[in-house]
């Protein structure tokens, strides 16, 4: 009996890979920044967005899986053959600079944590050394190896199921927050929610998704021969990867929301803000834990957006890519990679704080989210591209509320901005 409930395990662990780091990865320092906004400013109050969030997150990172397995191509690839070029080439003129901020604001996040952990060492000393050895990570190791490698970094992630319960907690008051949600008609509340919606739902995971289930399927076997075995696979990996994503979000703002929120914390801009207000209310490993927390997933979440990145120019121009190649065989993808990381790093040097920077990247996210739903849902309709592996109507169902929500979460984002 033991024997056969480690063999599922085991084979279960095997399914697990894009999904998962995906998953993952949304829950990025920038992520968590936003998520302890949210419990510090509000409490409790927005709890229920992880619950809100799960089920539309999972049903468009499936379509977007599925279009990678079905058209063995990524998103980037298949736009291209079926769209017109314009509403590709707005596509890469609005990702690239959320990407580029966004990676900027999750290095400088790790520097100003390993700052903490070890006060002697500068921050940007710390954001360099994280640079070059994701950088090194990328170039030098096969993809089996790095996505073997973020697998195993997903579990540094656990830790954030652990630190709420440091600090006593009112068992009651969290179920009916998770339940019942709270909405505030103000300005600074929507805000919270526009912006947690925007780290959650984030354009460079779609295009990530389908890119990376091409590369995993190409390692498998020389042949990509699609059957319902695989996409059911696909299916368990993908919900993994966000129901594992949702919790994380859902217990750091359980953490910031009662230690920090009811300690009389109502202001953090930063992670490492949030790590440090943790240490005299919650206890010295409350606030490690956060601390290793931070740096593990900015380690899992870096190269996945710039990976991203790397995959919509390479597919756009029909550039030699993937993560599987080395470098002379792909150097465009790599020398990609290298830039996005170099010119985030760059942006703590110039004067962009990581805050500001991850503002304009949530501007730029939904505004192009809506689009790009829209067009997967388009794409995982379409009989000719499709074939049998179309959607089926709990997906559209999902996909359409998450259209909508976005569309909103955009006008309201624009609104806002240019009111404030």
């Amino acid at each position: 009996m033991k024997k056969k409930s480690s063999n599922k395990l085991i084979r279960f662990w095997k399914i697990l890979g894009p999904g998962l780091i995906t998953g993952a990865s949304d829950d990025d320092p920038s992520g968590i920044a936003t998520y302890s906004q949210a419990g510090a400013a509000y409490g409790l109050s927005t709890l229920w967005t992880a619950i809100i969030a799960f089920p539309l997150m999972a049903a468009i990172q499936q379509m977007c899986a599925r279009i990678g397995l079905v058209t063995s191509q990524g998103l980037t690839g298949t736009l291209k053959k079926h769209y017109p070029r314009p509403v590709l080439y707005l596509m890469l003129l609005f990702s690239f600079p959320a990407i580029v901020l966004n990676i900027g604001a999750d290095i400088a996040g790790m520097g100003a944590v390993g700052n903490l952990l070890f006060p002697s060492i500068d921050a940007m000393y710390f954001s360099v050394v994280f640079t070059i050895l994701l950088l090194g990570l990328i170039i030098y190791l096969p993809y089996q190896k790095i996505s073997s490698i973020l697998k195993y970094l997903c579990i540094a992630m656990l830790v954030y199921f652990v630190v709420p319960f440091l600090y006593k907690q009112n068992f009651i008051e969290i179920a009916k927050a998770t339940f019942i949600p709270t909405i505030k008609f103000d300005k600074d509340f929507v805000a919270i929610l526009v912006g947690i919606l925007g780290t959650t739902i984030s354009p460079y995971l779609f295009f990530w998704q389908a890119s990376v289930e091409v590369e995993e399927m190409k390692n498998k076997k020389k042949h990509l021969i699609v059957n319902k075995k695989i996409i059911l696979d696909m299916k368990q990996d993908v919900d993994f990867g966000m129901t594992f994503s949702g919790l994380v979000m859902y217990f750091i703002i359980l953490t910031t929301g009662t230690v920090l929120f009811k300690g009389g914390i109502h202001q953090i801009d930063t992670v490492e803000q949030a790590a440090i207000a943790l240490k005299p209310l919650a206890g010295n490993l409350a606030y490690l834990l956060f601390a290793i927390g931070i740096i593990g997933t900015g380690l899992i979440a870096i190269p996945v957006l710039c990976g991203s990145l790397s995959y919509i120019f390479t597919e756009t121009f029909g550039w030699e890519q993937g993560l599987d190649k080395k470098f002379h065989e792909a150097k465009a993808f790599y020398i990609i990679i290298a830039i996005s990381l170099l010119v985030g790093l760059s942006l703590n040097y110039i004067g962009i704080s990581p805050i500001n920077g991850l503002i304009y990247a949530a501007v730029l996210y939904g505004l192009t989210a809506p689009v790009l739903i829209a067009i997967i849902l388009h794409i995982s309709n379409n009989k000719k591209i499709m074939g049998e592996y179309t959607n089926s109507r709990m997906s559209n169902v999902l996909g359409f509320t998450a259209m909508i929500i976005m569309t909103v979460a955009a006008v309201v984002l624009i609104y806002l901005q240019v009111s404030s």
